[in-house]
């Protein structure tokens, strides 16, 4: 198994245990006890993972875009409301959007009014969200579920068939040079096809993601028509994203 999978796997088991032992996970990923270590000093300097006494725990518990299986919690809620208000002047009558998975996401569902509109979404919690919003047409790829997500070569197929106008993207970290990227593999494909098919991409991200960089990339700043983001990032910050040609609302 590459180092990258291996990190891949450490990170599924700690968005699911919160914590784990070097001794479990050499024990699942089959390699010693000296790799296992070698790789949490790796994550850990990417600022993913904290290590702890003989193994280690999540940096951030809700910051992967994949959100906890019991009820979601919304860390930095206030700057990510003030997203889904800007993001919600972009979305009119009849438009045909998707709303990838993620806690930004969720909070633009949230307060999505009931309009006469096609959502395309992989996320259970916004298609929990907008059931109940009877105006509103719900279109649900296939495929099978990662924590609180679809993934899967159905999902991924089935999108490229769409014309999405307005992708709205979550990222764990947007990077001037890296772009924009996650922790897993799993969900790349699927962010690829809604990237790939959609007329304009905009990436939804808090201003504490900005100059962060997760383990994959999925999109570099050139494939995004906008950013939107708080009021709270620096504008000394914006410059080289700027200069890549991407508009930034904030």
């Amino acid at each position: 198994m590459s180092a990258i999978r291996r990190y891949e796997k450490i990170m599924e088991v700690l968005l699911t245990n919160k914590e784990v032992t070097v001794a479990e996970l050499s024990d699942r990923l089959g390699v010693t006890g000296k790799t296992i270590r070698e790789d949490l000093t790796k994550l850990e300097e990417q600022g993913l993972i904290t290590r702890v006494h003989g193994g280690a725990v999540l940096a951030q518990g809700d910051q992967f875009g994949i959100l906890p299986a019991k009820e979601p919690l919304l860390k930095h809620a206030e700057e990510k409301g003030d997203i889904a208000r800007k993001a919600l002047l972009h979305i009119k009558p009849n438009d045909i959007i998707a709303l990838d998975g993620g806690s930004t996401t969720l909070e633009i569902a949230r307060r999505l009014d009931n309009l006469p509109i096609t959502v395309v979404t992989n996320d259970v919690y916004i298609i929990s969200e907008l059931a109940a919003k009877d105006h509103i047409r719900l279109v649900v790829p296939g495929g099978y579920r990662v924590r609180n997500m679809l993934a899967g070569p159905e999902a991924t197929a089935y999108v490229k068939q769409l014309n999405i106008q307005k992708a709205f993207i979550s990222a764990t970290g947007i990077h001037p040079e890296h772009g924009l990227s996650i922790y897993t593999g799993d969900l790349i494909e699927f962010k690829r096809a809604l990237i790939e098919t959609a007329r304009e991409v905009i990436a939804v991200v808090n201003h504490q993601k900005f100059g962060q960089t997760a383990l994959r990339t999925f999109a570099s700043l050139n494939e995004l028509t906008m950013i939107i983001t708080d009021n709270k990032l620096p504008s000394e910050v914006t410059k080289p994203y700027e200069d890549a040609g991407v508009t930034i609302i904030e």
